[in-house]
């Protein structure tokens, strides 16, 4: 393209001198004739011949230049009807010359392999009394997204894995997005944009799961599979998002579904050349819980599992509370220094009791975490300007043992607090919660050895403290170990 521009430039000049050129002769037949010199008739035959020579040669330099701007306009369009196929990053993506339609192909494979260590003889009550040490398919992912007339974003993403047990396959995300600088559109199955740890891809996380404040808040009017109406605008320092929300896809028939709204605004106040920090607020609130039996019943439940999914058991959970709403606040703040990065995040929860009766309070619960990363061969881990999240760092040498190049490595640690009781001792029966209080501190290794591959090795020293309806001891404390490999494109 840079060649057929030069050739007409060329062309273009050549014209314009010879024009210039033919003026001045012309100019310069006029200043004699002012001048009154004499000619003899063959002097003036003469110089008629040659200002018609320059005229021919100047209109071929206009011909030429005509043709040379036909051939760079034949070649821009068959440029940009011509369709492209590569696989950047490992990723395979088919795209359009002029860049309007686009469609890359997603697979994501995460085994995990667990190692649970339990004191044996716990009370048959237990929560949990022997979980699963084995494998589990995470997440087994296979999708296409992409861009359709430039300014409209699409997804579909199927899902065959799962917690405890491989998935049989369900829709994972299903969406189609309006861009419009600086504002995004999007509607369908989605998880939309509720928090630091909630927006951070999987892929690139610091640990196999989420924090459990962030799981169990999530999955209040968030999470994945969540048919929503998204809007968002996005600065280079700035978003703000907000959506409408309802059931999840897959979610079983009810008599009316879930009403819900998130929002979140996060910015970056202070910002330099290898170093920033980021200042976050998110909310949900349950407008209306779906409405699960005729005569009116309206359940919302918290909980989660322990930070891995080889076993599929929740150790806390409020059990299901006959709710009119809910809702949950939540604080988000990192720092990010070269290859350290540092985060946290504060939820408070509250339900409202439907049809409470006297001397009974509406529940509150809380979770927070607290986690770091320090990247031992000095990549950065990089902050996503879509979505206000940290990623995955870049590999600058991705693993190559005949060249001495090892990939990525980072040291990570966390510890995450989830409160799911509720006045457990209450002296009236229908106040208490006893949800329980989960204790996770998490120390890991990740290793990545190129753009597409990560292996992690975590152990997890937990706690759980939770009593049963008559206050006995359900909880328990246990160890565990767990190795994940993953390849994401």
């Amino acid at each position: 393209m840079t060649k057929i521009h030069t050739t007409a430039g060329a062309a273009l000049r050549t014209a314009l001198i010879a024009g210039a050129s033919l003026i001045a002769m012309t100019g310069a037949v006029h200043a004699q004739s002012a001048s009154g010199a004499t000619q003899t008739p063959e002097q003036q035959q003469a110089r008629i011949e040659a200002l018609e020579a320059q005229l021919e040669a100047l209109s071929g330099q206009i011909a030429d230049l005509k043709a040379a701007t036909a051939a760079s306009l034949k070649d821009v369009r068959t440029a940009q009807a011509q369709t492209t196929v590569s696989i950047a990053g490992g990723k395979p993506t088919i795209a359009s010359g002029d860049g309007a339609f686009s469609a890359n192909i997603h697979a994501v494979m995460q085994l995990d392999a667990t190692w649970y260590n339990q004191d044996s003889g716990l009370p048959a009550t237990t929560t949990g009394r022997d979980l699963n040490s084995g494998t589990n398919f995470r997440r087994a992912r296979l999708g296409v997204d992409g861009k359709a007339f430039k300014n409209f974003d699409y997804g579909v993403l199927l899902d065959f894995g799962g917690a405890g047990t491989d998935g049989a396959g369900q829709l994972q995300e299903l969406y189609l997005q309006y861009n419009y600088a600086p504002f995004k559109v999007k509607v369908g199955a989605f998880a939309p944009n509720l928090g630091l740890e909630d927006a951070a891809s999987t892929n690139g996380s610091l640990f196999p799961e989420r924090p459990s404040g962030s799981e169990a808040t999530r999955g209040l009017a968030g999470a994945d599979r969540r048919i929503s109406l998204q809007a968002q605008a996005v600065g280079e320092r700035w978003l703000i998002s907000g959506a409408v929300t309802g059931a999840k896809a897959g979610d079983g028939a009810t008599f009316d579904e879930q009403l819900g709204y998130v929002g979140r605004v996060a910015f970056i106040p202070f910002k330099g050349y290898d170093w920033l920090t980021h200042v976050g607020v998110n909310a949900s609130r349950v407008a209306q819980p779906a409405q699960t039996a005729v005569a009116g019943a309206y359940p919302i439940t918290v909980e989660d599992r322990p930070e891995l999914r080889t076993d599929g058991t929740r150790l806390v959970s409020t059990g299901a509370i006959d709710s009119s709403g809910a809702r949950h606040y939540g604080l988000e703040l990192a720092a990010q220094k070269k290859n350290f990065l540092i985060q946290g995040e504060y939820f408070d929860i509250a339900l409202d009791r439907r049809n409470r009766a006297a001397n009974v309070t509406d529940p509150k619960f809380s979770g927070w975490y607290l986690e770091g990363g320090w990247v031992l061969t000095g990549e950065q881990r990089k902050y996503n300007a879509a979505n206000f999240a940290f990623d995955a760092p870049a590999i600058e040498n991705p693993f190559d043992p005949k060249a001495g190049k090892w990939g990525a490595w980072e040291l990570a640690a966390r510890y995450s607090v989830l409160d799911l009781n509720h006045h457990e001792y209450a002296t009236v029966a229908a106040d208490r919660v006893r949800g329980g209080v989960q204790e996770i501190a998490t120390v890991g290794l990740n290793w990545f050895p190129n753009s597409v591959t990560k292996f992690s090795l975590d152990y997890l020293d937990v706690d759980v403290d939770r009593r049963d309806a008559a206050g006995l001891q359900i909880g328990q404390s246990y160890k565990a170990v767990n190795l994940r490999s993953q390849y994401a494109f």
